[in-house]
């Protein structure tokens, strides 16, 4: 090593979960794939077992379980966070990163025992509630916010801390690869009608997604196009376990019956995504969107709601349709004018397919570590630089 070199600076990020519930783990995920190297070294430690334990572990990160339980557990709680004040201590880490709300709670207290600088990305929109309150007030040389909403939303809240926005991103190569099946083929593969128009929507099942506008929306498509059909693709959420009954039901309610695919977790959600003609997205105030990316790299028409985030990424008109929160009506009316001019939704989708080239993941994990960089106050030239690792 060159003798004006030190090694790269090492960071300890705290993980809450150990599966891949939505957006904010499948950034953790992008930034562990390609955000090593370039003067920076990863230790994870997840706060709960799960798939993305050995994910890590099988991209050569060094990787600790410590089981922190509920909030309400406070001893299992503390025990966590002394365990990771220890590990800081032990691998001389350079900072702390907590990732989410949850994630930075622990690492706060853990980086505050430690003596270690703390950094945490807010992969939410920021609200006046205990929890964010909490994670605010815990010391920390900075939070990244992932859209600009965020940002205005993280400076309401006291103490005020440095705020970075980093946008992130996705894997554009994949979605290249996936654009090449053909629509028709995968409506096969997944048991779809193979005729009629397919709109779908993908996400969590959570109230604040807005599956039950969706499914409203439908209902109105449906009167003068009578084989559409819809598809929901998400699996439950612990916080609302009994919404899938609520949209099951309201389905039956609505008359909709075999019209709609209640297709619950899958892995491959870009295939269903490419299956779909017209790919909604109906979140109230959306922090940001990777599912309106994912679709938009696809080159599908997309809807999405016109609050928070995705308004960041869509252009209303020219490489997408935005529609608000909550009017089934208006939705409606987005995704049939996708219907009534194919032409409008191939240059949409053409449209939102140049867009989405401004989100990927390589350039999301430089920008990551760039912004680490910058609120801990590193000085950049003082580390051995690698290129960006790919897995």
């Amino acid at each position: 090593m060159d003798a004006g070199l030190q090694p790269p600076l090492r960071g300890l990020i705290v993980m809450p979960l150990g599966v891949a519930l939505g957006g904010g783990e499948q950034m953790l995920r992008q930034l562990l794939r390609r955000g090593r190297g370039d003067g920076i070294e990863w230790i994870v430690v997840f706060l709960r077992p799960g798939p993305m334990v050995e994910e890590a572990r099988a991209l050569g990160i060094e990787v600790h379980l410590l089981e922190a339980g509920r909030f309400r557990n406070v001893i299992r709680r503390l025990s966590a966070i002394r365990g990771i004040a220890r590990l800081a201590r032990e691998q001389a880490v350079d900072f702390c990163f907590g990732w989410m709300v949850a994630g930075q709670i622990t690492a706060g207290l853990a980086a505050l025992i430690a003596r270690v600088p703390c950094v945490w990305y807010q992969v939410g929109t920021p609200r006046p509630d205990w929890l964010d309150r909490m994670a605010t007030a815990l010391p920390a040389r900075g939070v990244l916010v992932l859209s600009r909403a965020g940002e205005i939303a993280q400076r309401r809240l006291w103490p005020h801390r440095v705020v970075r926005l980093v946008y992130p991103g996705t894997p554009l190569d994949a979605h290249d690869a996936m654009r090449c099946i053909p629509p028709i083929a995968l409506r096969a593969k997944l048991m779809l009608p193979p005729a009629g128009p397919l709109v779908g929507i993908v996400g969590r099942l959570q109230r604040w997604k807005g599956m039950h506008v969706f499914l409203d929306a439908v209902a109105i498509l449906r009167r003068a196009r009578p084989d559409l059909h819809a598809v929901i693709v998400g699996g439950p959420h612990e916080t609302e376990p009994g919404y899938g009954d609520e949209l099951r039901t309201q389905a039956r309610v609505l008359g909709l019956g075999a019209a709609v695919t209640f297709a619950g977790f899958q892995s491959n959600a870009t295939e269903w995504m490419q299956a779909m003609d017209v790919v909604v997205h109906a979140a109230d105030d959306e922090p940001f969107g990777i599912v309106v990316i994912e679709a938009m790299a696809l080159g599908k028409p997309v809807v999405a709601g016109s609050g928070g985030g995705p308004a960041e990424i869509v252009t209303h008109g020219r490489d997408g349709l935005l529609a608000p929160y909550g009017d089934a009506a208006a939705l409606a009316a987005a995704i049939e004018q996708y219907l009534a001019d194919p032409g409008f939704g191939a240059r949409a989708g053409a449209a939102a397919r140049a867009r989405a080239q401004q989100f990927s993941d390589v350039a999301y994990a430089r920008n990551v570590v760039t912004a680490l960089r910058e609120v801990i106050g590193a000085d950049t030239s003082r580390y051995t630089a690698s290129p960006v690792q790919q897995a």
